[in-house]
C-alpha cells in the first residue's frame, strides 16, 4: 500500500474514519474559544470588582469549572445512553434523562455551597488580605451558580435532543459547548450576584437560607428512592469536591498574580479561553474514550491501544489551531476594548507554549483517569471530565503564569 506523502494526505490517513468527528470538534472548539474570549473581556474589565472583593477571584475558576464538570459529565452520560440504546427523550423522574437532570440540579446547589467554603478556607489559609465573609461567598456562589446552571442545563438537554434527531456524536460536541456556556454565563452571573453582597441583615440571612437549602438538597439526593439519581449524586460528590479544591488552587494562583495581570489586562482576557480550551479538549478525549471503553472497543490497558492512540493524536492535533486562535483572539479583543497588551506575537507565543504544555498533562489525565474509573468499577462518564477539567484549571493557570514569567512579560 502506498503511503501518502502530502501533509493533507498524511492527516487523512491518521484520522481515518474520525475526519467527520474532527470537523464537529473543531467547530465546537472554535465556538468555545470565541465565546470564552468574550468571558475574558469581561474578566479583564472587572479587575476593580476583584480588588473590591478580595478572595472572589479564588472562586472564579472553580465556579466556571463546576458548570463544565457537572454538565459535561451529564452530556457524557447521555451520550453513552444514546450509543447503548437506553436513552429516551422524556424528563419524567424515573427516566434516564429525568434522573440525570435532577442529579445535575442537586449537585449544582450542593457544590456551589462547598465551593464557597473551599474558596474562603483557601483565601484565609493562603493569607489573601481582607477576604470577604463566607456567607457573602455562599450568596455569590449559589445565586450565581444556579442562574448560570439553569441556562446551561436547558441548552445541554436541547443539544442532546439535537444529537438524537440529527445524528451528531455528543462526545464530540458536548464538552466544548458546555464549556462555552459555562464561561460566558458564569462570570456575569457571579457579577450579578455581588449586588446582594454587603446589604445589612439581608446578605447573612440569604446566605444562611441558601446554605441550608443546599444541604437539604444533597441529603435528599443521597437518600432518593431513584437508583440512578442516588448513584450519580453519590459518585459525583467526592470527585467534584476534589475538583473544586484543585480549581480553587488555580484561583489562588491568579489572585496572587492579580497585580501583575493588572499591568496587562489582555493576559486576563486570555485566561478563560486558555483554561476552557484545555478542559474542552480533555473532555472530548475523555468522552470518546469513555464510550469506547464501556462498549468494549478500547481495552483499559496501561498502554493505549491503536484506537486510543488515534484519539489522543486527534486531540493534540486539534490543540494547535485552537491555541493559535486563542492568542490571536485575545489580541483582537484587547485591541477592541482598549486594554493594555504585551503585543500580538507575545500573546500568541504565550497561548501556544502554555497551551501545548498543559495538553500533555490533559492527555495523560484523560486516558488514565478514564481507565482507572473503568478498572475500579466506577462510571467514567461521571469521573472523566471533572478529573480533567479541574486539574487543567490548576495546571493551565500555573503553565500560563510560568510561561508569562519565562518570556519576561511581567
Amino acid at each position: 500500500m502506498t503511503r501518502p506523502t502530502s501533509l493533507p494526505g498524511r492527516l487523512r490517513a491518521l484520522l481515518g474514519p474520525d475526519i467527520a468527528g474532527a470537523r464537529q470538534s473543531l467547530v465546537a472548539l472554535s465556538l468555545n474559544s470565541t465565546t470564552s474570549l468574550v468571558a475574558g473581556a469581561v474578566l479583564g474589565a472587572i479587575t476593580g470588582t476583584f480588588e473590591e472583593y478580595p478572595g472572589l477571584l479564588v472562586l472564579v475558576p472553580a465556579a466556571i469549572g463546576l458548570r463544565g464538570n457537572i454538565f459535561g459529565a451529564l452530556g457524557n452520560r447521555l451520550s453513552t445512553a444514546i450509543h447503548s440504546g437506553t436513552f429516551g427523550l422524556s424528563v419524567r423522574r424515573d427516566t434516564v434523562l429525568g434522573q440525570n437532570v435532577l442529579a445535575s440540579l442537586i449537585l449544582t446547589l450542593g457544590m456551589s455551597l462547598v465551593l464557597a467554603v473551599v474558596a474562603k478556607v483557601a483565601a484565609v489559609g493562603l493569607d489573601v488580605p481582607g477576604s470577604i465573609g463566607v456567607l457573602d461567598l455562599v450568596t455569590i456562589s449559589v445565586v450565581g451558580g444556579v442562574l448560570a446552571s439553569l441556562v446551561v442545563l436547558a441548552c445541554t438537554v436541547g443539544l442532546t435532543a439535537g444529537a438524537v434527531r440529527y445524528g451528531w456524536d455528543l462526545d464530540n460536541v458536548a464538552a466544548p459547548l458546555v464549556s462555552v456556556l459555562g464561561d460566558v454565563l458564569t462570570l456575569p452571573a457571579l457579577l450579578l450576584a455581588t449586588v446582594l453582597v454587603g446589604i445589612d441583615v439581608v446578605t447573612p440571612l440569604l446566605g444562611s437560607v441558601l446554605a441550608v437549602a443546599a444541604v437539604v438538597a444533597l441529603v435528599a439526593g443521597l437518600r432518593a428512592p431513584l437508583g440512578e439519581l442516588r448513584r450519580i449524586v453519590a459518585e459525583s460528590l467526592p470527585i467534584l469536591v476534589v475538583a473544586g479544591c484543585i480549581s480553587a488552587a488555580a484561583g489562588i494562583a491568579l489572585e496572587k498574580s492579580l497585580a501583575s495581570f493588572a499591568a496587562f489586562p489582555a493576559l486576563l482576557v486570555l485566561v478563560p479561553a486558555h483554561l476552557s480550551s484545555a478542559g474542552a479538549l480533555g473532555g472530548i478525549l475523555s468522552g470518546r474514550l469513555s464510550t469506547k471503553l464501556l462498549l468494549g472497543l478500547v481495552a483499559p490497558d496501561a498502554s493505549p491501544d491503536r484506537d486510543a492512540r488515534r484519539d489522543i493524536g486527534l486531540t493534540l492535533l486539534l490543540g494547535f489551531p485552537v491555541y493559535l486562535l486563542n492568542g490571536l483572539g485575545a489580541a483582537a479583543v484587547s485591541q477592541l476594548t482598549g486594554v493594555a497588551s504585551p503585543g500580538v506575537a507575545t500573546l500568541v507565543a504565550i497561548s501556544l507554549l502554555a497551551g501545548m504544555a498543559a495538553m500533555l498533562v490533559v492527555v495523560a489525565l484523560a486516558y488514565y483517569g478514564t481507565v482507572v474509573a473503568v478498572r475500579t468499577g466506577l462510571d467514567p462518564d461521571t469521573y472523566g471530565i471533572p478529573v480533567v477539567s479541574s486539574s487543567v484549571d490548576f495546571v493551565g493557570a500555573v503553565a500560563l503564569i510560568v510561561t508569562i514569567a519565562a518570556l519576561g512579560v511581567i
